[in-house]
């Protein structure tokens, strides 16, 4: 009902009488009331004026899910959002729902985490009410071993949502860090769910630096808000992100991998550039030549010797 409520709310900027409110909406005045001053502990500036009704000012800067919902216009991802204050990790939850059956397509979002996970144990800072922290369960007819392209295809999503929404222009470090001006704004952590010859469903997470204040991030990252110089809708680029996930998803299942690497290609920053990948204990040295379509990057040694490296932390050295 509160959506019901926003959403006549947000028809038009005159006062609106509580009995054109609920007559629109079969509910009584008192329930009308309560709903109002439900939005205005959460948040929305709604005017209520004597004689003339209650007009919606402002929105609060929050995630919340019948927002996000409201002209998000995918056709499955973001259909079922499981949306909190704060949660310890996305990553945790989204494995869970996962295992008790939870639809392709469903999202878990939150303002906040507590333990949020990066790749290799590490820990994404996740402060309240300033980046964009999901965790996406999808099902994909693909074998194990080719669910290292959809990290490569959340990358994309990432940037191109970014540059609809703001004009920046990220780039990609192999393997799932997004980067604008060498510092980091996006991680991206995938998990997965398989059998020997089938993946039962994948969880991917997916943390984006948005508004966070310079003096908040380490020195080897950064935030949209600082490269734009300018605070930037939450909502707005959310909503954009899924949609880019799931177009780049369909795309992936009618034109295969190789369309997603095509996309990610161009927004590399690691290929053609000398780097070092340490992995395993120890590292490699040479020129990032290429992605296979499985992700594998191909490094040639000096020695004209092709590698290739499935996971580890790269280094650019030099162009």
């Amino acid at each position: 009902m509160k959506e019901k409520i926003l959403e006549y709310l947000n028809k038009g900027h005159d006062y609106l009488s509580g009995d054109q409110i609920s007559g629109h909406l079969g509910i009584s005045r008192q329930a009308l009331w309560k709903h109002i001053q439900d939005l205005k502990d959460s948040g929305y500036d709604i005017v209520a004026v004597p004689h003339l009704g209650y007009r919606l000012e402002s929105r609060p800067d929050r995630l919340f899910a019948f927002e996000v919902s409201r002209g998000l216009n995918t056709r499955f991802i973001g259909k079922k959002i499981h949306y909190f204050d704060y949660l310890s990790s996305t990553m945790d939850l989204a494995m869970q729902l996962g295992m008790r059956g939870a639809p392709a397509g469903s999202l878990v979002l939150t303002e906040s985490q507590t333990k949020g996970r990066g790749r290799l144990g590490r820990i994404w800072f996740s402060p309240k009410y300033k980046g964009i922290y999901l965790s996406l369960i999808l099902r994909p007819e693909i074998l194990p071993q080719a669910s290292p392209v959809l990290t490569l295809l959340s990358a994309v999503s990432i940037c191109e949502a970014v540059k609809k929404v703001t004009g920046l222009e990220p780039q990609i470090k192999w393997p799932n860090d997004v980067l604008i001006h060498n510092k980091k704004i996006a991680g991206i952590l995938t998990e997965m769910n398989a059998e020997a010859d089938k993946v039962n469903f994948v969880a991917i997470g997916i943390g984006l630096n948005v508004n966070n204040d310079k003096k908040s991030l380490i020195s080897q990252a950064t935030s949209l808000k600082e490269q734009a110089g300018t605070q930037i809708d939450r909502l707005l680029l959310l909503q954009e992100l899924l949609r880019r996930l799931e177009n780049n998803y369909l795309l992936l299942g009618d034109k295969g991998a190789k369309a997603i690497i095509e996309k990610w290609r161009s927004l590399s920053l690691t290929l053609g550039r000398h780097v070092k990948v340490y992995y395993q204990h120890k590292h490699i040295e040479g020129a990032a030549v290429n992605i296979d379509e499985d992700g594998t990057l191909l490094i040639r040694k000096d020695s004209g010797i092709i590698q290739k490296v499935s996971s580890g932390d790269v280094v650019h050295c030099r162009q």
